[in-house]
């Protein structure tokens, strides 16, 4: 793991490299300030959503966004933020979306999944709502577990798995704590993508709670694997779900509850919000598409 510029100058200096290119314009950009190959790079989300508010990142943003040769957003909205604070840089940034490919695991277990996650295995109701991130407070997973449990004393049939890398371990054991005292919620161990997709594929939707996103992949994963999506209603999220058409908003958890149980009890509306998502993730975030983009802006780092 590479923590500081003088590192990543160190391992550039051989002449294995010729270009890089870093994701979040403060946590990958900065490690190449000053770097001697050229570079370009890919806004995560949180840095220009969060990190832009704070003065001393926001000075080294504008700083490697100076030196980048380019630079990609996944939103017209996302490239707007960055072009206000750094009208200078406008030309280089390029928008392109994520672009999507799942693979779901023919071979995983998903009755070993539940029961290690001692979830009921013996019900036909199951309603298991997956919140797929890493354990950071700007993914906010904490954000629905009270009212979630709460809705599962009155219906046991739902279940609410939070599953994700341990990001930030202060953060992890503070989740670990809340999730071990309300029922019907669960932490369940991160898992390799092919198994996390087809976990996707068997569960009743998925769920999105972040404080600020740039583009969930999860999300758009969930509409790829055709299950529906419950997000919060946040300018990311928003970017790439339409109300009601490509799947649920919600703005408070309250609403959550009333949106899932809507879905749950309208089989026609599900199916419709599925086949219109699927239709959307084929038309927009094609990563044959990407790929054919990215290509053509590395030919801009020779």
């Amino acid at each position: 793991m590479y923590e500081s510029p003088a590192e990543i100058a160190d391992l550039t200096s051989t002449d294995k490299f010729d270009a890089a290119l870093a994701i979040h314009l403060y946590k990958g950009g900065r490690l190449l300030q000053g770097s001697r190959i050229p570079f370009g790079i890919i806004f995560g989300g949180t840095d220009v959503n969060e990190d832009i508010k704070c003065q001393e990142k926001r000075q080294v943003m504008g700083a490697v966004l100076e030196e980048a040769r380019f630079a990609v957003a996944f939103t017209v909205k996302l490239k707007e933020l960055a072009a206000a604070e750094w009208p200078d840089a406008r030309k280089k940034i390029y928008v392109q979306s994520q672009g999507i490919k799942t693979a779901p695991s023919e071979t995983f277990d998903w009755y070993r999944f539940l029961q290690n996650a001692a979830i009921p295995v013996n019900t036909d109701r199951l309603h298991l709502f997956l919140l797929i991130c890493g354990l950071r407070r700007v993914k906010d997973p904490l954000y629905l577990v009270e009212v979630f449990s709460d809705w599962h004393r009155k219906d046991p049939s739902v279940h609410l798995g939070i599953i994700g890398p341990a990001v930030d371990p202060v953060f992890t054991s503070e989740v670990k704590e809340k999730v071990k005292r309300a029922p019907g919620v669960h932490l369940l161990p991160e898992l390799p993508q092919e198994e996390l997709h087809a976990a996707v594929r068997r569960c009743f939707a998925v769920v999105n709670s972040s404080i600020s996103e740039g583009m969930s992949a999860a999300i758009l994963e969930a509409m790829d694997l055709e299950i529906p999506v419950l997000a919060r209603n946040i300018p990311g999220n928003a970017a790439i779900i339409k109300h009601k058409e490509t799947g649920l908003l919600f703005s408070n958890p309250q609403e959550f509850v009333v949106l899932s149980k809507s879905l749950m009890n309208d089989p026609i509306m599900e199916k419709e919000i599925i086949t219109r998502a699927k239709d959307y993730v084929k038309k927009h975030h094609s990563w044959e598409g990407e790929r054919k983009t990215y290509q053509n802006l590395v030919l801009r780092l020779q």
